[in-house]
């Protein structure tokens, strides 16, 4: 029996990609306001990004309860979960959980990756999980290997609107006004450890790709064979001139496009997108 892998919503698949890599994918659940989502395929993404944007109240995500996972667990057999960081979510813990109420029941042959990211980053480690399976290797080289993988990813996010995170209290009013009336287009990213962290503050859409770029460049490591991965909100255009850098100045085999589902577009908000590597 194949080993499935199981994500959590805050990685951003296409019911495509999800079918390729052999995905099944848990639902966080998104506030805004009183209202509740559940962040599955049956949530109405357009009419979602439009109650949004329209809300004047706090905007928030909760993660799966345990039993959610414990079921998916349970139904893979055998299994990779890959969750958002633990830094940002009570999502792994709540991984780590339904995977020990799944052995209570005998029916857990699995081992939860804190991704340490969330969006592309997620996506991408979902990738490697099943380039390693599909070489054959055992289940103690995958877990090895994508720990380091982990270690060594980078994921950055560069936000158009700051409106959420100002409904969320993260960002004051006064701030985020000054950010969009500069045109300062903020990079920011994990730390290495899932925290989010200010990497720089270049102007305009043209320094912020050469920044991206150039955090590629000082990463050191051969792009060749290699995937990167941007998750977006609604901003193509955007999307299409950073590829059209990556295949201008790197040598990556793919180059895997998404767009965000409800929970991270809540935090990345209209236009905004990420990218691993």
């Amino acid at each position: 029996m194949d080993y499935k892998i199981i994500v959590d919503s805050a990685c951003d698949m296409t019911p495509q990609l999800a079918e390729r890599l052999g995905v099944t994918s848990v639902p966080l659940t998104v506030r805004l306001g009183e209202k509740e989502f559940t962040d599955d395929d049956n949530l109405d993404l357009p009419g979602f990004m439009a109650e949004m944007m329209s809300c004047t109240e706090k905007i928030s995500s909760a993660s799966p309860p345990p039993f959610s996972f414990m079921e998916a667990i349970e139904n893979a057999g055998r299994s990779f979960v890959v969750t958002i960081s633990s830094k940002l979510s009570g999502t792994f813990e709540s991984a780590v959980l339904g995977k020990s109420l799944a052995e209570e029941n005998g029916e857990a042959d699995t081992h939860v990756f804190d991704s340490k990211s969330a969006s592309a980053g997620e996506v991408l480690v979902a990738i490697k999980i099943r380039e390693m399976l599909s070489i054959g290797a055992s289940k103690e080289q995958i877990i090895k290997s994508i720990n380091s993988f982990i270690d060594d990813m980078k994921t950055y996010f560069v936000l158009e609107r700051y409106d959420n995170l100002i409904k969320n209290g993260r960002l004051n009013k006064v701030t985020g006004m000054i950010i969009n009336a500069i045109n300062v287009k903020l990079i920011m990213g994990s730390d290495g450890n899932g925290v989010i962290k200010l990497f720089s503050k270049p102007r305009g859409t043209q320094q912020m790709i050469e920044k991206l770029m150039t955090y590629i460049k000082e990463k050191g490591k051969a792009t060749s064979g290699e995937t990167v991965v941007i998750s977006h909100c609604n901003n193509l255009p955007l999307v299409k001139q950073i590829t059209d850098a990556i295949k201008k100045q790197f040598d990556f085999k793919e180059i895997v496009v998404v767009p965000t589902r409800g929970t991270i577009s809540v935090y990345a908000d209209n236009k905004g997108i990420v990218m691993a590597f």
